[in-house]
């Protein structure tokens, strides 16, 4: 199936060259006298580069075949991590270099969707947060506040985040999958 500019989404996948991309940004421009030019900023499916491409004209895109199926992190094995499908129990495997980028945020049990193309899984896309143990920080002290200060903290994950002075060893925290920032404690 293949759509116009104009239908055109943050999130659409798309298929380039052969591989699935997502829409991350589109910016459509008209000069007088000229074919319009349209700026699309596009994030492999696959790898996760952005990859920024300029169109002239009237231009189509394929949508990509995609399909999203809930599953659940089970383990690591050396450099492959396991995953099982929710529904169907079939197990398969992802590389490091395939979900590196969502690594910091993948604790064992999480349910996450995983991205499909051609029957093949070859990626996983985290919920906007997760809750992640604290294994190391510094203690808090007398007359630290909710407010105005942070200190280091280091995830089960090997994530490190800036927490408030609140925050100890073992508490259990939300953070944002999307920039990595502290959001509250659970």
């Amino acid at each position: 199936m293949t759509i116009n500019y104009g239908e055109l989404k943050r999130g659409t996948s798309i298929e380039l060259e052969g591989e699935p991309y997502s829409v991350v940004e589109y910016e459509h421009s008209k000069m007088q006298g000229r074919a319009p030019v349209m700026k699309i900023r596009f994030r492999s499916l696959r790898t996760g580069k952005i990859l920024d491409k300029t169109f002239q004209g009237d231009v189509k895109f394929s949508l990509a075949q995609v399909e999203r199926r809930k599953v659940q992190y089970i383990y690591k094995d050396d450099l492959l991590y396991y995953f099982m499908d929710i529904e169907t129990y079939d197990q398969f495997s992802l590389s490091n270099e395939q979900i590196e980028d969502k690594l910091p945020y993948l604790i064992e049990q999480i349910e996450i969707d995983a991205v499909f193309f051609e029957g093949e899984a070859i990626s996983v896309d985290l919920p906007v947060s997760v809750d992640i143990e604290i294994v190391e920080t510094e203690p808090g002290f007398k007359g630290d506040t909710a407010q105005g200060g942070t200190k280091p903290a280091k995830l089960i994950t090997g994530l490190m985040v800036q927490v408030p002075l609140f925050i100890v060893k073992g508490d259990v925290i939300k953070i944002d999958t999307r920039s990595g920032e502290y959001l509250s404690r659970v």
